[in-house]
């Protein structure tokens, strides 16, 4: 237990209690190897306790209005926001990343309840002219019922507030299942609605695993919707089964983002944006930089710099902000990037830097491994095709603006990309022809705002999006009404003369 938290074991939040489950496991501080708190292993029957509470939550919550619905979420935003700090440095201890890092997710969560308790005054639907006279036309967003959270430990109240926030103004429950690595901000997220005055039942939180608590709420009758951000592989299981039952789903999952550096770039500003986009978080971002396709004429120099940066770059606990980066999340994170490691060596990639576990010192406690900096690597390789999730970039040089496209579209993912260039042609014909759902000009390939859509193309996702008032699609439903107030009965296309 730490002075940041009162508990020793956490609880289920279930229909506004706090409900205890006899079976835990430990959560782990990554910088440090100490375990920090107890988190409850449920199983299917809390499920189904929550589902139950969610669903009788739902039909009240639905039946007021949005403008107060959107109230709580203003009360929500300022809560977090009176406990920026103390958030930021639990979410740290769980999570690894450092703490500058830590504040600005939870400036995230920040901004998305302000944003979304805004969307409670508009909820637009459409008015349009009836074909028959003395009809009224119009469309409206529903709410679809209960709605289930599926979120990841390297954003976990980022993500969360991407996801429940719209779901909550929309007027459904919640059903949330966090990640067992990091579930301190749930825990805290749901004091905060507790405190906000959200109605019981509305948001409910489960913690478990996924072969449990994740499979019993896909398989949920009364669940109508699935919003999962994770592997692709457990996403396309959770697709398939939702698709078995009909059931609606939001998938954001993987990506193998690239920095294009053209010949014409500003060296030291792409430097900059590549070492943000590839080492912060430790590399452990669905748009972290894994892959820096460059002009062969820059290709040198480019490496000079980012040699020389790379060096500087401080590694350690989080807490301590003099370190830029952090932890890897635990010793299976670790296992995958030494094991792509080796694959690159074999592969023909020339390792420049890191490469290695860093075992010495105060890092011998935690999880920790050096930025590591591949080049002459080829588009074909598997360290520049598969997701590394750690901090690893690749870099692969090209002869063209048009070579570095074709590479940049030629993996299976297509979240975010990226071009340093001081040519107003290539930015135009690169924001046409990158084919990710997001695209960065002079900036690395991360630092999403949230009033924008957040997702990708191809095998990140399966075309819905977090963020943005777009995210309100994944947990309305539309609706027509037509209103005939002719006093006849009058037939659409039958009797338009």
């Amino acid at each position: 237990m730490t002075a940041l938290l009162d508990v020793r074991k956490l609880a289920n939040f279930i229909n506004g209690e706090w409900v205890e489950v006899n079976k835990s496991t430990e959560v782990i501080n990554p910088a440090t190897g100490e375990e920090i708190v107890q988190v409850p292993l449920s199983d299917s029957s809390s499920v189904d306790a929550a589902v139950a509470a969610a669903k009788d939550a739902q039909k009240e919550w639905a039946l007021v209005p949005a403008p107060q619905r959107a109230e709580v979420l203003y009360q929500v935003g300022y809560l977090l926001k009176e406990n920026k700090e103390r958030l930021s440095k639990l979410l740290t201890m769980e999570n690894g990343k450092v703490l500058e890092e830590a504040r600005g997710e939870v400036q995230e969560g920040i901004d998305m309840a302000f944003y979304m308790a805004g969307e409670g005054r508009r909820l637009f639907g459409q008015t349009t002219p009836a074909e028959l006279k003395d009809k009224f036309a119009m469309s409206q967003r529903v709410p679809v019922g209960v709605v289930g959270l599926i979120t990841p430990w390297n954003f976990p109240i980022a993500i969360a507030t991407w996801k429940s926030f719209p779901a909550i103004v929309a007027g459904n429950a919640v059903v949330w299942k966090p990640a067992t690595e990091t579930p301190i901000m749930a825990f805290e997220l749901a004091k905060i609605f507790e405190e906000a005055g959200l109605p019981k039942g509305v948001v409910n939180v489960v913690f478990g695993s996924g072969s449990a608590v994740g499979n019993a709420m896909v398989h949920h009758k009364d669940i109508s919707v699935i919003s999962f951000t994770g592997s692709n592989e457990t996403g396309r299981n959770i697709a398939t089964e939702c698709g078995k039952q009909l059931k609606k789903v939001s998938l954001e999952m993987g990506g193998k983002n690239a920095v294009i550096v053209m010949d014409d770039a500003d060296i030291d500003l792409a430097v900059e944006g590549i070492l943000w986009s590839a080492f912060g978080t430790s590399g452990q971002r669905c748009t972290a930089c894994s892959r820096v396709i460059v002009h062969e004429a820059v290709k040198g120099k480019l490496e000079e710099k980012m040699l020389e940066a790379m060096e500087k770059l401080s590694i350690g606990n989080g807490l301590d902000e003099s370190n830029k980066v952090g932890p890897i999340i635990n010793q299976s994170g670790l296992e995958k990037i030494k094991d792509y490691i080796e694959i690159g060596k074999n592969e023909g990639a020339k390792l420049l830097a890191g490469g290695y576990e860093l075992v010495d010192g105060e890092q011998k406690q935690g999880n920790y491994f050096a930025p590591t900096l591949f080049t002459d690597a080829t588009a074909d390789m598997r360290i520049a095709q598969e997701e590394i999730f750690g901090p690893v970039v690749s870099l692969i040089p090209v002869k063209s603006f048009e070579e570095a496209i074709k590479v940049n579209n030629g993996v299976e993912f297509g979240l975010s990309s990226s071009i340093f260039t001081n040519d107003a042609n290539r930015v135009f014909k690169a924001q046409r022809d990158l084919d990710t759902g997001i695209v960065y000009v002079n900036a690395g390939t991360t630092g999403a705002e949230i009033h924008l859509p957040f997702g990708g193309t191809k095998g990140t996702g399966n075309g819905h999006r977090d963020s943005g008032v777009q995210a309100l699609d994944v947990f309305t439903e539309w609706k027509a009404v037509y209103i005939d107030y002719s006093g006849k009965l009058q037939r659409a296309q039958i009797d338009v003369e």
